[in-house]
């Protein structure tokens, strides 16, 4: 099976089952969702989730936030992975936002990656979601399942390299979509540990040595 075929079996898979697929985070606005997106590395979903909502009574835009206490925003948030270095990251990209910016969400990569706290992964979350770009974001769960499936070499050894890749064989109107196929399947079915092969639609040609 070459990868061309093997991308085209998931996709057309995919695209049959799950045709309009979309982020599990709760936002209102590219703001709330840049900064649920911040505070969801290395977290679940459903712990931001019910960490949000009160964090976007209390500071609904970039400028609020921006005038806020770190340690009020602590008290907020601190029930999600790293508080204090999220806590003083979301600060600061609000002041950033708010000086450079006027309080709004850039829709580039770079205005975006310029704003501290915010790497390559949650800039393409932004631009994917809320600007409807063609940018796929590579988190743990779409590296592990790209590597996993075989549609990256094992030379794709970074969320970069493995981003890229991707790109060569999604179609530009599938990338967004494609990285919320790829992440939840990640995070339901090609989990890191016990792993569900016996769930997954793709086993009968998965590469990986669990599924052999």
């Amino acid at each position: 099976m070459t990868r061309k075929e093997r991308f085209d079996a998931i996709l057309a898979w995919f695209e049959s089952r799950q045709p309009a697929p979309k982020t599990e985070l709760n936002y209102g606005s590219a703001f709330q969702l840049l900064v649920a997106t911040m505070l969801s590395a290395q977290c679940t979903d459903v712990r931001i989730n019910l960490v949000t909502p009160s964090l976007f009574r209390s500071y609904p835009d970039a400028k609020s936030l921006a005038a806020a206490r770190t340690e009020d925003i602590l008290r907020l948030i601190g029930s999600v992975s790293y508080p204090n270095a999220k806590a003083k990251h979301l600060k600061s990209m609000a002041e950033t936002l708010v000086e450079r910016f006027g309080g709004e969400v850039p829709d580039t990569n770079e205005a975006l990656e310029s704003l501290p706290g915010v790497g390559r992964k949650t800039a393409n979350v932004v631009l994917s979601v809320w600007f409807a770009q063609a940018r796929i974001a590579v988190d743990t769960h779409v590296f592990r399942v790209a590597h996993r499936l075989g549609l990256v070499p094992e030379t794709a050894d970074t969320p970069l390299k493995t981003e890229l890749q991707l790109y060569k064989y999604i179609p530009k109107e599938r990338a967004a979509d494609a990285h919320h196929w790829l992440l939840l399947h990640g995070r339901y079915t090609c989990r890191s540990r016990q792993p569900k092969c016996g769930q997954c639609p793709f086993a009968g040609f998965c590469p990986a040595p669990e599924n052999k």
